[in-house]
């Protein structure tokens, strides 16, 4: 009986993100992948979006809820709030670990590391735990964007990820850019590079599938809505029952963004500006435009009302907020893709390409450092440095679109190139790169 029970404890893992579960796909990943791999998980953070229907239903995976800090901090100063929320996550997340199962294990991602770094240090140097991080950026160049680099909370933020990130024992980070960072800058060794891949629920769609999807959305937003009653601006199913893309359709454009000060919307809302003007001047060579923009944040009410107030008659905008379940197939549906994400430290990579390759989707990305990890310049994807470069990239690609396919043959290597890129996915990447962090204690 006792060696069932030291089997089982030594089995479970606790994976813990200082944030919304549901927006955390990369930690979402790692607990399925730990699960497939015979590991009891234990997910730790806080409510908001709905996590991935897969982990809510893999029995292996235990979703631990922490409270969230009281509205009343809100009311405080700036300075105050930010103070007294990091008490109470410390006291939170301390308290929510030590009432938990116990872990042979536990996996922190970082940012945000303050103050879940030294609590969760101290909970292993308690319990007798490996202590592990999954590097996807540096909170302190994240914080630097709303206060300034040489503000004092930045400096302390540097310090506790520098000296904790230092006392763990390895991780994982999320490019070879970081990896470099973290030694010769941090003297943290210990790092494996895991690069993000798309999860098995993006890929292609068939037109059929497409057709339903934008009939659905065609219910709330009526720009996408056609003619007839099993018509989108898109797509028809005809009489025999054959779907086909209509010929005179609009394109499709999604970006996914975190409406914060690390993507700066402007430059697409300066290349939509522009491409309404050339539309209205070469309207036969031209089609409309309908772009996507998914996601949440503190910015979204400012471009939103931004947005609303233009009087475009050839692009239209909407913001929708797509479930974990239609967000891939709204990527499926489109005909290209932006991101507007620039790293904080330019050492991290956007997921939302990696997902929009997953797709088949072709992404035009701001350029960064790291960038050329992911994204490579007219071979399986188009790169801007600014808003100007932005506008001339979507005036070309869709010149003639979809009569011209002129920019498909030139473009052809993009799309085999993309197919390439989907051909690894993330769990035969996760076993290379960080299932030897657990099996090797879990052996011994």
């Amino acid at each position: 009986m006792m060696g069932e029970e030291k089997l089982k404890e030594c089995e479970q893992v606790t994976v813990v993100v200082l944030g919304d579960l549901g927006h955390s796909p990369r930690m979402n990943y790692h607990a399925l992948s730990l699960s497939q791999e015979g590991f009891e998980v234990n997910l730790v953070g806080f409510a908001g979006s709905k996590p991935q229907v897969e982990v809510l239903k893999d029995e292996h995976i235990t979703l631990t809820y922490m409270r969230p800090s009281p509205d009343a901090f809100n009311k405080l100063p700036k300075l105050l709030a930010f103070v007294a929320k990091v008490l109470w996550q410390a006291f939170i997340l301390f308290f929510t670990l030590l009432t938990g199962p116990r872990s042979k294990n536990l996996l922190l991602q970082n940012p945000p590391g303050v103050p879940a770094m030294p609590v969760c240090w101290l909970y292993c140097f308690l319990t007798r735990t490996k202590f592990y991080i999954d590097w996807h950026n540096y909170g302190y160049t994240i914080l630097a964007l709303s206060l300034r680099k040489s503000h004092p909370l930045v400096y302390i933020y540097r310090i506790v990820e520098k000296v904790f990130g230092k006392l763990s024992h390895g991780g994982l980070c999320v490019t070879k850019a970081m990896k470099v960072d973290l030694e010769q800058n941090w003297g943290i060794r210990k790092v494996t590079v895991l690069y993000d891949r798309p999860a098995s629920r993006f890929h292609p769609i068939s037109m059929e599938e497409k057709h339903n999807f934008l009939m659905k959305l065609s219910s709330t937003y009526s720009c996408f809505s056609g003619s007839s009653p099993d018509k989108t601006v898109f797509t028809e199913r005809y009489a025999d029952g054959r779907v086909a893309e209509c010929e005179d359709r609009p394109v499709l454009i999604v970006s996914s963004t975190s409406w914060t000060e690390d993507e700066d919307f402007s430059i697409l809302f300066y290349a939509l500006e522009d491409y309404e003007r050339v539309r209205q001047e070469f309207p036969d060579h031209y089609p409309p435009l309908i772009v996507a923009v998914t996601g949440k944040g503190p910015l979204k009410s400012y471009y939103s009302t931004m947005m609303s107030e233009q009087q475009w008659m050839h692009v239209v905008v909407i913001t929708p907020w797509m479930s974990a379940e239609d967000y891939p197939t709204l990527l499926a549906s489109a005909d290209f893709g932006v991101c507007l994400h620039y790293s904080s430290s330019g050492l991290d990579l956007p997921m939302k390409v990696v997902d929009m390759f997953g797709s088949g989707l072709p992404v035009a990305a701001i350029d960064y450092p790291a960038l050329p990890e992911l994204v490579h310049h007219n071979e399986n994807g188009l790169v801007f440095k600014n808003k100007e470069e932005l506008a001339n990239l979507l005036q070309d690609w869709f010149r003639g679109f979809p009569r011209e396919t002129a920019i498909k043959e030139t473009y052809y290597d993009f799309y085999k190139n993309i197919d390439e890129f989907r051909k690894l996915s993330w769990h035969p990447c996760w076993v290379c790169n960080a299932l030897p962090l657990f099996r090797n204690k879990k052996q011994k």
